[in-house]
């Protein structure tokens, strides 16, 4: 009898629930949602099932326009978890979308040198690769293709 492999668990994909659902599938189509409240009118993300500033419950899907600016940021040059080691140097950041709300993401396709507070940004995606997963999305400064 051979013993049995243990796999190491995969830190970097989410794990989609009946709420978050289309939150995933519009990404894995290239699309960023948000979160809007009826009854304040504030964007929130992330995806709350009530609002986080009125409390209300009459909240909605948003598509983003996937704009954003750059708020901070730090250069990941190490990281033991799998699979981030492999990444590594990254950058773990912080955005401001256009339509309000903050969100962590990561920084792709520009020099850590060329990184600036309130550089415009872009959305696009990164698949999940092996192992399956929804696509997650991540920015790049703006005016670099298509989303």
């Amino acid at each position: 009898m051979s013993p049995e492999r243990a796999v190491a668990p995969r830190f970097d994909l989410p794990e989609p629930d009946a709420f978050t659902r289309p939150y995933w599938d519009a990404a894995g189509e290239g699309r960023l949602l948000i979160r809007r409240c009826a009854g304040c009118g504030r964007a929130h993300h992330y995806p709350r099932e009530f609002c986080p500033y009125c409390w209300s419950e009459d909240v909605g899907w948003e598509r983003a326009s996937g704009g954003a600016t750059l708020y901070t940021w730090s250069v990941v040059h190490r990281n033991d978890l799998a699979p981030f080691g492999s990444r590594v140097p990254y950058v773990a950041a912080v955005v401001d979308l256009a339509e309000g709300p903050r969100m962590m993401t990561e920084v792709v396709e520009c020099a850590h040198g060329d990184l600036r507070v309130g550089m415009g940004l872009t959305v696009t995606f990164r698949e999940a690769g092996e192992g399956g997963g929804p696509a997650v999305p991540v920015f790049r400064p703006a005016g670099r293709g298509a989303a």
